[in-house]
């Protein structure tokens, strides 16, 4: 582990001179694995290419903000891994599923093809996670496009005995894999009744999922040695990953209720088309996003879009209300977090702005926030120690101040904020015109106020709100921001 540790940290710049001498070192990476059922130092299996596979969007309408929350925890991951690593050292695939009965009956519904669909919600997805502060993975596989990687991979299942051909379809022989139900720990009859599985005449066991079967009357198909039809589900992953990245990998993420049956039969399928023994070093799974007391999802009705929200509230406001809480734990989406969201960056976008004339003497984020981030990517500690630097910022001597504002950068940056002058922070959504005018109100205000004219300053005020500018009045003036439309 030495050695390991010695290889994480000779990438970074040496440590400031100004730091605190009696801040601890931060520890290695550790993450939480779900088969592990504990954290563990992360170590992957080659330093020089690191690889992470997150599952992606079913395309057929606009990812709700709960589908965003893997997107930027594990944006978070990708991020703090280049920092480790090396940009140019960690590969991360998040897959699109673009073959899915919704898609083939909306495609049906609007009389069009599927790829119609697929490319018009792939792109305002992409979009719409890019407003929310997400990097773009380095691989963004479609099942379509892994058509061939699918049937070879069901091939091998079949020749390894480990999946049978019935009735036009390829089934996964779960009595094959003695390891079946390890990372979800289920008995056999609770898997059987958590996956509501069809219990069919050409079934071998009733656990036993489908690798392919016929499309039906007016889907898409594709050729294959077992007759016309598509792919199931959990293979697309499986084949993607393969043709992607390679197996095994080092982390497979998602949310928890992908654990079984998704992930749970996605490896054991990746495992018994090569007979290997490991698929994923590190098995990492997200909690829900509530909306009120169930899981946000669209066939329960209580959805709210992303597409819908970054156009309400901006992106960075949005992406800190999905890291307040620990990724692991359930997280309620409301009016009231995303209010507190913003008004967290407020207070550091503020800090910022009142020390623009203070420069920054480094550029690496601090000990704590690391030390914080690296344990199991505890954004909300993380958070804590932004806040804590953004006091020594405004309250240090020169020294402390240059070293708390090149921090504050630093530490934000690493995982996607302040990163936009503190002016369109507060300013952003007005076009040059609006900004004019209201700074000549602003600055109306201030003299009404310094001769005493407090009946004029109240018009003026009343009349910025109108405008919906939210002015904040500091000893030296006033400084204003554009409100959310919903706030």
């Amino acid at each position: 582990m030495a050695s390991l540790r010695g290889a994480l940290y000779m990438r970074r710049k040496p440590i400031p001179a100004t730091r605190d001498p009696s801040i601890s070192v931060a520890m290695p990476l550790t993450l939480y694995d779900t088969m592990a059922r504990e954290k563990r130092a992360f170590a992957p299996r080659d330093p020089k290419r690191v690889t992470m596979y997150v599952c992606g969007p079913t395309v057929y309408n606009y990812a709700h903000i709960g589908n965003a929350r893997p997107v930027v925890v594990f944006d978070v991951l990708f991020r703090v891994l280049r920092y480790l690593y090396g940009d140019d050292a960690v590969l991360y695939a998040a897959n699109v599923t673009d073959v899915d009965d919704k898609i083939n009956a909306k495609a049906q519904a609007e009389g069009v093809p599927i790829a119609t669909i697929t490319d018009r919600y792939l792109a305002a997805y992409n979009n719409d996670m890019a407003q929310l502060g997400a990097l773009r993975p380095t691989f963004q596989p479609k099942a379509t496009e892994t058509m061939d990687g699918i049937i070879a991979m069901i091939g091998r299942l079949v020749e390894n005995r480990a999946a049978y051909a019935a009735e036009g379809h390829v089934l996964f022989n779960t009595q094959a894999f003695a390891d079946y139900g390890r990372l979800s720990r289920h008995p056999m009859d609770d898997m059987i009744a958590g996956a509501r599985v069809d219990i069919a005449p050409y079934k071998q066991h009733p656990a036993d999922f489908v690798l392919w079967k016929p499309s039906k009357p007016g889907d898409p198909v594709w050729d294959s040695p077992w007759g016309q039809g598509r792919p199931g589900w959990h293979i697309e992953c499986s084949a993607m990953i393969e043709e992607a990245l390679g197996l095994p990998i080092d982390i497979h993420g998602g949310g928890v209720d992908l654990i079984f049956p998704h992930h749970e039969n996605e490896m054991a399928q990746g495992l018994c088309a090569d007979h290997a023994e490991e698929y994923a070093r590190f098995w990492m799974h997200n909690g829900f996003l509530n909306f009120g007391d169930e899981k946000m999802s669209k066939s329960l009705g209580n959805v709210v879009l992303a597409h819908d929200l970054v156009k309400q509230v901006p992106g960075e406001a949005l992406r800190w209300a999905l890291l307040v809480g620990h990724y692991r734990a359930p997280l309620e989406w409301t009016g009231d977090l995303i209010e507190q969201s913003r008004k967290s960056l407020d207070r550091l976008y503020g800090a910022l702005r009142r020390a623009q004339d203070v420069t920054s003497s480094t550029s690496e984020p601090s000990r704590k926030f690391l030390a914080a981030i690296e344990d199991d990517l505890n954004t909300p500690q993380a958070m804590a120690e932004l806040f804590a630097l953004a006091s020594e910022l405004e309250t240090g001597d020169a020294a402390v101040r240059a070293r708390a504002k090149g921090e504050l950068l630093a530490s934000g940056g690493l995982i996607g904020f302040l990163q936009a002058h503190p002016d369109v922070w507060f300013q952003g959504g007005a076009d040059e015109d609006l900004k004019a005018r209201i700074d000549a109100l602003i600055v109306e205000r201030v003299t009404a106020r310094r001769e005493k004219d407090f009946a004029r300053a109240d018009a003026i005020r009343a009349e910025l709100t109108a405008m919906n500018v939210e002015v904040m009045d500091n000893p030296t003036g006033a400084t204003w921001r554009i409100k959310d439309p919903a706030s």
